[in-house]
């Protein structure tokens, strides 16, 4: 189990922490993705980010328990 992260006497949830993670790197891909005109084949955009972002918010709290499984 992942306790709170404490960042200057400040407790932060480890779910907040991935969610603000992977956030900056959808917006990331998004603009990535606009460059490269991906987004002419997608139905539905805000759909397809939305499961972007869970996806790298779940990404993240993987990476984030490998990194602190002691």
């Amino acid at each position: 189990m992942i306790g709170e992260i404490d960042i200057a006497g400040i407790f932060i949830s480890p779910l907040l922490l991935c969610m603000i993670v992977g956030f900056a790197v959808r917006l990331l891909l998004s603009r990535l993705l606009e460059a490269a005109g991906f987004y002419r084949v997608v139905w539905q955009r805000p759909l397809f980010d939305t499961a972007l972002f869970l996806i790298l918010t779940g990404a993240a709290f993987i990476v984030l328990r490998l990194v602190t499984r002691s």
